[in-house]
């Protein structure tokens, strides 16, 4: 049976010899890798390019991936494999075979040193919920950007003088370490577990400033135990790690939102530290507040990752190693209960 191949040509301008060669990557490696990743063929003479494949949406999203890798170059001469890596994830995302969303659709977050563009349809969504909403679960795999785009949002609405002050909290619960057993002061001992913060701050604010504001309580770092008793107004609060609270931690935390205040708990429910037989504070949250009006909740898969590609598949292999590993327990429990079952009749 012969496969019917679909083309499609574009002309990128302006025709600039150094974007081309950063575009298309040294012997043409990121071309290859978008041929491989979309299932397409790729030709090209100076800046002349045929697109051809067998289905339709991968040409005509193959054509916009590289209209948008072109511009990427043209403003920065080398793309890099992550660029790489990044556009062709959005391409899958936001299924640029339609091409429909209008740019004025697009959400960007701007800070001082930073101008963020979410990626992917998920990640657009979960921003504009977190502008909307005071309370905000993203839930959802390791590099999914959940994390990162609370700390942006928040930066944003402190810059734009909508909340006084940030807060980042975290429960100390990491693979059984506890606090005590970790040397320094308070300040030293959480440090370890809000690295990814600090890193996302100092990105959008530089070095200098964010230690000033945290001099100033400005941007203020805690565990998740030093909020009890509290009542944060005007803030911008980021919970992360949130599969490690306790059911009760959680409440606790989510009846400290003041006026004024927007919080965002992020979380990875397949991640979680607490000691066996405790209940993750997350999972019953999403369960509780389901439907309540006034929260979002933004859930991320596997298909949302940002990171290497790799990552993506290895969560994807963990996804199914965990649904093949619950259908088979269910069968074992079906079985051995039906033995029970023969077993009582016989001996009746």
């Amino acid at each position: 049976m012969e496969t019917t191949q679909t083309t499609q040509q574009i002309r990128l301008e302006p025709a600039e010899v150094n974007a081309l060669a950063g575009m298309c990557g040294q012997l043409d490696e990121n071309l290859k890798l978008i041929e491989k990743r979309l299932d397409v063929s790729i030709k090209y003479r100076d800046n002349l390019f045929d697109i051809s494949g067998e289905h339709s949406d991968y040409v005509a999203a193959t054509k916009v991936l590289l209209e948008n890798l072109y511009r990427e170059a043209l403003a920065n001469a080398t793309i890099s494999p992550e660029t790489i890596h990044l556009y062709l994830q959005e391409s899958a995302i936001e299924s640029l075979t339609s091409n429909k969303r209008e740019k004025g659709d697009q959400v960007v977050i701007k800070t001082r040193k930073a101008f963020i563009k979410p990626k992917g349809a998920n990640q657009q969504s979960y921003v504009k919920q977190i502008r909307k909403h005071d309370i905000n679960f993203g839930i959802g795999p390791a590099g999914t950007g959940k994390t990162y785009l609370a700390v942006a949002c928040a930066v944003e609405a402190l810059e734009a003088d909508r909340v006084e002050r940030i807060m980042l909290v975290r429960p100390a619960v990491e693979a059984g370490e506890k606090l005590g057993f970790l040397p320094g002061d308070l300040s030293q001992k959480i440090d370890p577990y809000l690295r990814p913060l600090y890193d996302a701050l100092y990105e959008m604010l530089g070095f200098e400033l964010v230690d000033k504001l945290i001099e100033k309580n400005v941007i203020e770092i805690a565990p998740l135990a030093f909020m009890r008793g509290r009542t944060l107004n005007n803030a911008f609060i980021i919970l992360d790690e949130s599969q490690n609270t306790t059911r009760e931690q959680m409440k606790m935390f989510l009846t400290r939102i003041g006026f004024g205040s927007t919080a965002v708990i992020t979380g990875d429910t397949t991640q979680v530290d607490l000691p066996r037989g405790t209940s993750s504070g997350l999972a019953h949250a999403m369960y509780v507040l389901k439907g309540v009006n006034g929260i979002s909740i933004t859930t991320f898969a596997s298909s949302d990752v940002v990171r290497h590609p790799l990552v993506q598949r290895i969560v994807e292999a963990y996804d199914r190693f965990d649904v093949e590993a619950e259908a088979e327990k269910k069968a074992r429990t079906e079985a051995r209960l039906a033995a029970q079952s023969e077993s009582s009749a016989g001996n009746n």
